[in-house]
């Protein structure tokens, strides 16, 4: 008798060892770790903290890929997020990106934003993390609070404010960074750079950097051999500046001119970044402008201008000749990086037409939305009020009046 149980015990532990073994290869949906095409150690891997330095300096620990609530503050902060992460993450935005809100900054309405074009609906959807705008100078830590976030991604580049604001908010902050050269310089890549490590999005900015270097190569080799006697001078005015700007506001190193080796009008101003010049400068530059460029921004500003002085162009050749033209909005709630890029291939057009007969600025802008946004946004852009039906040649005669 006792031999039998011995026999039934052996048998029972035999049948649990064979069950065990079945079903060892196998996780809790009952598929195998080929299947599922993980290891019991992607978990581990994907929750394992690093320090991080932001682009102000700051080392901040996180967890890359891990993070599921997201707050963006800041001129520029969400924008830079909608390029490298998952806008579906957000759990708040300013009030100046929900347009179903009635109170809130709306100087920016009519302008084009890709990333509100492209992700608008998403934000209305949010609660707000701050009223945000030109004249948000700081956070609002309560309201960011509000939103439960796990990261937040910032523009507001103080490293004591951002120390405290992480300290209070008791997650990690991340601080971006544009930089004057904006989608050409080392600090707007390094901030992509920056969000692909944090959100586990590395081939995503890689991806995004490639595509912009590679443009920038192209309008470079497209224009590098151009003789300087055969290069026209060219003012850009109306660049943004906290939403103040006219056809004073110009730029004497414009990255984009830079890039496409355009001979610069504006020469001998004592900063090199986006700033204003008196009226008699822009009188004396004058007869040395063979091409205008007007930002989009600028136009409500300069028409008011116009209709008190009507003569205020007319010592510009470019003007009387009728080599004026528009660019989209180069900030707008900081900078469009996109449409930075756009401004650079269409500008090049205008001033080297039989270098870049065979680009099409609409076909060139959707490219770049897609490659920014993951969405063509030419047609929306071009519709956006301020843009006054997209990229072209105005007419001197009608188009301020």
């Amino acid at each position: 008798m006792r031999s039998k149980k011995i026999i039934s015990l052996i048998m029972m532990l035999a049948l649990v060892l064979s069950l065990c073994a079945c079903t060892s290869g196998e996780n809790k949906n009952g598929k195998t770790a080929e299947e599922t095409g993980k290891t019991a150690n992607d978990t581990t891997q994907t929750e394992k903290e690093i320090i991080v330095t932001d682009m102000i300096g700051r080392e901040v620990t996180v967890k890359p890929g891990t993070y599921k609530r997201v707050v963006c503050i800041g001129a520029g902060a969400l924008r830079m997020y909608s390029y490298i992460g998952d806008t579906a993450l957000l759990a708040g935005v300013e009030d100046i990106d929900n347009t179903s809100l009635e109170s809130r900054p709306k100087m920016f309405d009519s302008v084009a934003r890709p990333y509100m074009l492209a992700f608008g609906d998403i934000f209305k959807t949010l609660p707000s993390c701050g009223v945000g705008g030109p004249n948000a100078q700081a956070a609002e830590a309560e309201k960011i609070l509000a939103c439960n976030p796990d990261i937040v991604i910032s523009e507001y580049e103080d490293v004591e404010k951002e120390n405290a604001l992480q300290e209070q908010l008791g997650v990690p902050v991340i601080t971006l960074k544009s930089g004057a050269d904006g989608v050409f310089g080392k600090p707007f890549k390094g901030s992509m750079e920056l969000l692909g490590k944090v959100f586990g999005e590395e081939k995503k900015a890689e991806t995004l950097l490639t595509y912009i270097n590679d443009q920038e190569k192209e309008l470079a080799d497209r224009t590098s051999k151009i003789a300087d006697a055969d290069k026209p001078s060219v003012y850009i005015c109306g660049l943004g500046n906290w939403g103040t700007t006219n056809h004073l506001m110009t730029a004497q190193n414009y990255s984009v001119f830079n890039v496409i080796n355009v001979k610069n009008a504006v020469t001998g101003l004592e900063k090199d970044g986006i700033g204003k010049i008196e009226e008699e400068k822009f009188v004396a530059l004058g007869e040395n402008i063979d091409i205008m460029i007007v930002d989009t921004a600028a136009v409500k500003n300069i028409k008011p201008l116009y209709a008190e002085d009507s003569t205020m162009f007319d010592s510009v050749k470019a003007w009387k000749k009728g080599e004026v033209y528009l660019e989209m909005a180069y900030n707008a709630y900081y900078t469009n990086y996109e449409i930075a890029l756009a401004n650079a291939w269409y500008i090049a057009k205008v001033v080297y037409p039989d270098a870049f007969k065979d680009v099409d600025i609409a076909a060139k802008t959707n490219e770049v939305t897609k490659a920014f946004l993951g969405k063509e946004l030419a047609e929306e852009i071009f519709k956006c009020p301020a843009s006054f039906g997209g990229y072209g040649k105005i007419d001197t005669n009608t188009f301020f009046k």
